[in-house]
């Protein structure tokens, strides 16, 4: 099994979460996902990410966005940094994959989270936005009155306000985080053969 915790404000979540389905698909591993907000994961355990913004290494920020493309390229993927709004908010987002990870039919979830992320890296559209969220929901079939009540019920906050708690207490530090079989944790896109490894390795 995969847990994938992320938050769609992640350029590398990005290229994991888009990533991971095709080798999860090949082994015939099920995904379990799990959404997070990162902003909450920064301020509790891990600060220094704060930091590097502030004061970022120039060449390794240079490097970082080329990382970045060749990645994206490899993924096949657009990814632009957005210009407009970074960090973006993306609360309200990531309530709205907590509710349609539980709706039926099953399947909501995937592409919702798939338009929310080409939104925001491959168009720069402010993900907190009610009408840019509104318009992502038409375009995955989902009616956006529909989505704004449900992620504004308690128990959808309780939930994600859960899963990012549970990801700090099993050493997660980020986004993505991906555990094999419970215990294995990996952190980022770049992990993903390591991943491959270990799931193959679980295999009887």
């Amino acid at each position: 099994m995969i847990e994938f915790f992320f938050d769609c404000s992640s350029p590398w979540t990005y290229l994991g979460f888009h990533n991971i389905q095709p080798l999860a698909a090949e082994l015939k591993v099920p995904i379990t996902w799990r959404p997070i907000l990162v902003g909450g994961v920064f301020n509790a355990v891990n600060p220094s990410v704060y930091a590097s913004r502030e004061k970022p290494v120039p060449a390794k920020r240079d490097y970082m966005l080329k990382d970045l493309q060749d990645w994206a390229r490899s993924s096949g993927l657009k990814i632009v940094m957005p210009p407009k709004v970074f960090p973006v908010n993306s609360v309200k987002a990531m309530r709205g994959c907590i509710w349609l990870d539980g709706q039926e039919p099953a399947g909501q979830m995937v592409p919702f989270a798939t338009s929310v992320f080409e939104a925001y890296w491959g168009r720069d559209e402010d993900i907190s936005q009610d009408a840019v969220l509104a318009d992502i929901c038409r375009r995955c079939g989902i009616a956006p009155e529909a989505f704004f009540a449900a992620i504004a019920r308690d128990e959808i906050k309780a939930q994600l306000k859960a899963n990012t708690d549970e990801l700090m207490r099993r050493g997660g530090f980020g986004s993505p985080t991906l555990y094999v079989n419970g215990d294995d944790m990996y952190f980022g896109n770049d992990r993903l053969p390591l991943v491959r490894e270990a799931l193959l390795r679980a295999r009887p």
